[in-house]
């Protein structure tokens, strides 16, 4: 059974930049497309950024050209470099392994303050 476990969530002023890591234990890390989701307070959960097992990336239009995701499959980790912060962007930050067979895995979250 395979759990990712994010790390990297915390307090930042508007225009600063966080890096989010998603690590995942199991095997066959590397054949799972990864998925940064977020979800703010009385909001759904909305996808940010995905990356597939070969590399190919998909952004919301929100984030695009502020937020950058990319994988490890070495670490078994995927990363959600994050710049220009606004206070819009505060949420609850997922990582998702959605596998190529079906189903998917959700982390539990890590939170993402952007604030003066």
């Amino acid at each position: 059974q395979v759990q990712p476990v994010e790390s990297g969530g915390g307090l930042v002023q508007p225009g600063g930049s966080l890096r989010l890591s998603c690590e995942a234990s199991g095997s066959f890390f590397s054949i799972y497309t990864m998925g940064w989701y977020r979800q703010a307070p009385g909001k759904q959960r909305e996808l940010v950024a995905a990356i597939t097992s070969g590399g190919r990336t998909n952004y919301a239009d929100f984030v695009k050209d502020r937020f950058t995701i990319s994988r490890d499959n070495a670490k078994n980790t995927v990363y959600l470099q994050m710049n220009s912060l606004k206070p819009e962007d505060t949420a609850v930050y997922y990582c998702n392994m959605i596998s190529p067979f079906g189903g998917n895995n959700w982390g539990k979250g890590t939170l993402v303050t952007v604030s003066s």
